[in-house]
């Protein structure tokens, strides 16, 4: 089965790897889209998002933003939530 969560990151970006490590934490497999790997999906990030910044993350059809955003989702208790509504 496919992830349902989907990051957009590049290799150095401190942000990405504290959402993946947060993501990894809590258990939830993702597929991660490295845009240094794949360039071309760069239009793909801001179509999705509206935004030209990584971390972006998607939960299903549901973005939720960057690292910032889902570390307010942890702190609120928010993202146990809606990691247990994907199940």
């Amino acid at each position: 089965m496919k992830p349902q969560v989907l990051i957009y990151t590049i290799t150095t970006c401190p942000y990405c790897i504290a959402a993946k490590k947060l993501l990894k934490k809590k258990g939830v497999v993702f597929e991660e889209v490295n845009l240094d790997e794949h360039p071309e999906r760069w239009d793909e990030c801001e179509r999705k998002s509206g935004r030209a910044t990584v971390p972006q993350i998607f939960f299903g059809k549901r973005h939720v933003g960057g690292c910032e955003a889902l570390q307010a989702l942890e702190k609120s208790g928010k993202l146990d939530k809606l990691i247990e509504g994907m199940g």
